[in-house]
């Protein structure tokens, strides 16, 4: 019951053809080969330029997304401290009551 079974190889069903036989390619010597094509020279300049613009775009993006992230690590200590604020005072009224009695 808790033996896995392994299944069998299905068996080919139909005609099966006989492997196709390679003949040999011969080779001939031909033409040589054309020389490669001249390459164009690559530009000096950079493929992004930065205007004043777009770099004071791209400083007031990165300085939001700073603000973001740290709000949200900042709710998140908040949150964390909230949470182990409210467990020690429930700790300490527990204790409190089971040494009352």
């Amino acid at each position: 019951m808790f033996r896995p079974k392994v299944p069998t190889m299905p068996q080919p069903t139909g005609p099966v053809a006989p492997p196709a036989v390679v003949e040999p390619a011969t080779i001939t010597s031909g033409t040589p080969a054309p020389p490669p094509a001249p390459v164009a020279p690559v530009p000096t300049h950079p493929a992004v330029r930065l205007t004043p613009g777009t770099a004071l775009a791209l400083v007031g993006g990165g300085t939001a997304a700073v603000l973001v992230v740290g709000a949200v690590l900042v709710s998140m200590l908040l949150a964390v401290a909230l949470t182990a604020t409210s467990v020690a005072v429930c700790a300490v009224g527990i204790r409190s009551v089971l040494t009352r009695r």
